[in-house]
C-alpha cells in the first residue's frame, strides 16, 4: 500500500536533486548557500519522520537562518532560450498545458476512489492521506507524459523546477511553516483561549453570530499567520467544534470547507502570505503592494459571501437540520 511516507520520500528526492543542481550551478555565486538550504528541505522529507522533535525543529531554524539572512541566490538553470520556447508554444499550442492538468485530475481521481481500489483485499492507496498520494503519482504522471512527448534533455525537468524555486526562494516553504505553526498553536492551547475570550466579550447565543465570528476570525487569524492552514486548528478549535457543530448542531465538513474559504480571503490581503502577495509582485517588478490593494475588493465581497452561505448551509444539513 503506497502511504503518505512514500509521498514525502518522492519530495525528498526531488528536492535533494535540486540541491546537487544548485551545488553544479557556476553562475549562481550563491550556489552553495542554496545548496544548503534544499538540502535541509531534502532532509526534513526524507528523514523527518525518523529523527527526533529536537533534530527537526533545529533543521527548521537552519532553514530560517538561511532564507531570513538572505543568503539565497537566483539558479540559471534554463535549459532552453526565448526563441526555442515560443516556436514550441506556438507549434504545440494549448496542448501544452496537458501534462499540468494530468496533477489535478490525478489527485481527484485518486481521491474518489482511493477506498474502492484495492490489491489482494488491501488499498492501493492509503484512505487517510489518498489527495497528497494522488497528487505525487499525478506529478510522477505529468512528468512522464511530458519527457515522452516533449523529449527534453535528461535533466530540463529537475534544472527547469530547480530554476523556478530558486525565483521562489525560502517563500517556497512558507505553507508548510504556517501549518505547522498552527498546530504548535493548536497544542499551546491557543483556541481555547481564542474561544474563551470570544464567548465572554461577544454575544455568540444566535447561530448567525457564531458564523460571522468564526469566518471572520479565519480571515483575521490568516492575516497574522500568513496562512489559512495555520488559522484553520486555531479558530476550529475556538468556535468552531464547540459552538458552531456541537451546540448549534452544524455539519463539520461544511464549516471545514467554507471556513478554509474564509481564511483564503484573508490570505489575499496579507503581506504574511508572501508566496501568493510579495514573491509575484517582485517577480513582475510591480510595487510591493500591488497585489494586495488589487485584491482587496474581491476579499472582502468573498467573505461576506462565505459567511452567508456557511449560515443557510452548515445549519440546514448538520445534526439538527429538519
Amino acid at each position: 500500500m503506497l502511504t503518505l511516507e512514500h509521498a514525502y520520500v518522492f519530495a525528498g528526492l526531488v528536492f535533494a536533486a535540486y540541491a546537487v543542481l544548485s551545488a553544479r550551478d557556476g553562475e549562481n555565486v550563491r550556489r552553495y548557500w542554496n545548496a544548503v538550504f534544499w538540502a535541509l528541505v531534502a532532509a526534513m522529507f526524507l528523514l523527518g519522520s525518523r529523527l527526533s522533535d529536537t533534530t527537526n525543529g533545529m533543521i527548521a531554524l537552519a532553514l530560517l537562518l538561511v532564507g531570513g539572512f538572505g543568503l539565497l541566490g537566483r539558479g540559471h538553470g534554463a535549459t532552453t532560450d526565448r526563441a526555442e520556447r515560443v516556436t514550441s508554444a506556438t507549434r504545440r499550442g494549448n496542448a501544452l498545458f496537458v501534462p499540468a492538468l494530468i496533477v489535478p485530475a490525478t489527485a481527484v481521481i485518486g481521491t474518489l476512489l482511493a477506498k474502492q481500489v484495492n490489491w489482494a483485499g488491501h488499498p492501493i492507496l492509503d484512505p487517510k492521506q489518498a489527495t497528497v498520494i494522488s497528487l505525487a503519482i499525478g506529478v510522477i504522471l505529468a512528468w512522464a507524459a511530458a519527457v515522452t512527448w516533449l523529449r527534453p534533455p535528461p535533466l530540463a525537468p529537475l534544472e527547469e523546477g530547480r530554476r523556478l524555486m530558486d525565483t521562489v526562494g525560502w517563500a517556497a516553504i512558507l505553507p508548510q511553516m504556517l501549518a505547522a505553526l498552527g498546530a504548535v498553536f493548536a497544542l499551546a492551547g491557543v483556541g481555547r483561549a481564542v474561544g474563551s475570550l470570544a464567548i465572554h466579550t461577544i454575544p455568540l447565543t444566535e447561530p448567525l453570530a457564531v458564523v460571522a465570528v468564526y469566518c471572520v476570525g479565519m480571515a483575521l487569524f490568516t492575516i497574522v499567520m500568513g496562512n489559512a492552514f495555520a488559522a484553520f486548528p486555531v479558530m476550529t478549535a475556538a468556535i468552531g467544534l464547540p459552538l458552531i457543530v456541537h451546540k448549534f448542531g452544524g455539519n463539520p465538513a461544511i464549516m471545514s470547507a467554507i471556513g478554509m474559504l474564509s481564511g483564503f480571503c484573508g490570505t489575499l490581503v496579507t503581506p504574511m502570505a508572501a508566496n501568493f502577495n510579495i514573491v509575484p509582485a517582485a517577480l513582475l517588478d510591480l510595487d510591493r503592494n500591488a497585489v494586495i490593494r488589487a485584491q482587496m475588493p474581491t476579499a472582502f465581497l468573498l467573505l461576506l459571501a462565505n459567511t452567508l452561505l456557511m449560515y443557510f448551509l452548515v445549519f440546514r444539513f448538520g445534526t439538527h437540520s429538519p
